[in-house]
């Protein structure tokens, strides 16, 4: 079995080839059970969340003999780590032969996530933000928040990215990063005003108030929520859901998990038989994605099993 580091997963990664190897996996799809999600409460401070994502597939990779491979992502997710300068988020994917279940690779979780969330975002904005879209707006300053702005602009022509946060410090620190790739990034204490100007919206945020305001969103706007990962948080507003076209990654995850559209839901903004369509459908053709330029587009995504096997199986048989 090899160990597969966070360098590793970096230096074998690009968002334009990713793109496309979850493209292939969500128009093949695989098994992929909804997730387990457990809440582990702690004396002091914000519960963990711990995640395991399991997912098997018949399809083949090179570098590998077989037809077939298993994965499952342990993952947990805590807040607090913030406060003393840790990710959020720490994770391990173990793969393994789909015939045997013998280990194939371990690779680091983390890494994997960040570029996979990122990747299923920019997928899904190739069908549903203008194909001139040049604005992008960042809202949260994690993480993944560079690696969604380096994936929506490998597919779009982004021109400026702005970068919004709670904490303007930490948003200036993304914006100077990304300036430092060659991106015109800048970070914004307006976030409405922001709102107004963007082409694409992208939110990665652990709110459970409504960040996104849709009476700011203008017309053909696209945007992507990736945050918001539970029943009791939230990145957009109702006005934002009713204003847009719903989409999401998963019915079966976003349905029980996500935040946006459960609650609109319930508030009665969203009917559920008005979600226009999955990846899955988008990838095989069997819905339309963006109509018209004046048309405004909502992406909610809670992540989905099949994009770390995809990526998985990609790295590994990368690097085999």
């Amino acid at each position: 079995m090899r160990i597969i580091s966070a360098a590793e997963v970096n230096e074998t990664l690009d968002f334009r080839a990713l793109i496309n190897v979850l493209r292939d996996a969500f128009r093949l799809g695989a098994i992929q059970p909804v997730r387990h999600h457990h809440t582990v409460e702690r004396p002091q401070g914000e519960a963990t969340t711990l995640l395991l994502m399991p997912a098997w597939t018949d399809f083949a990779a090179d570098g590998f003999e077989g037809s077939g491979h298993i994965g499952v992502k342990i993952a947990s997710v805590s807040p607090d780590n913030n406060k003393i300068g840790k990710p959020a988020v720490m994770a391990q994917y173990l793969l393994l032969d789909g015939t045997t279940g013998e280990p194939q690779a371990l690779i680091d979780g983390a890494s994997l996530t960040l570029w996979r969330t990122a990747a299923a975002s920019a997928l899904a904005a190739d069908y549903l933000a203008r194909p001139d879209a040049s604005r992008l707006l960042v809202v949260g300053a994690g993480a993944l928040s560079p690696y969604l702005a380096r994936a929506h602009s490998a597919l779009r022509p982004i021109r400026e990215i702005a970068v919004w946060n709670r904490t303007p410090h930490n948003a200036e620190r993304v914006a100077a990063d990304l300036a430092s790739e060659g991106f015109q990034a800048s970070a914004v204490e307006d976030i409405d005003a922001a709102l107004e100007d963007a082409d694409i919206v992208t939110a990665a945020t652990i709110s459970t108030v409504p960040l996104i305001h849709g009476a700011a969103l203008k017309e053909g706007t696209h945007v992507d929520l990736v945050g918001a990962f539970s029943p009791t948080m939230r990145e957009s507003d109702d006005d934002a859901i009713r204003r847009a076209r719903v989409y999401v990654d998963t019915r079966g995850g976003a349905l029980k998990e996500a935040g946006d559209i459960v609650q609109a839901i319930s508030s009665g903004a969203l009917a559920e038989e008005a979600i226009a369509g999955d990846l899955f459908q988008l990838a095989r053709g069997e819905v339309e994605g963006r109509r018209g330029a004046d048309e405004i587009t909502l992406f909610k995504s809670v992540g989905a099993a099949l994009e770390d096997l995809a990526a998985a199986i990609y790295v590994a048989g990368r690097l085999a």
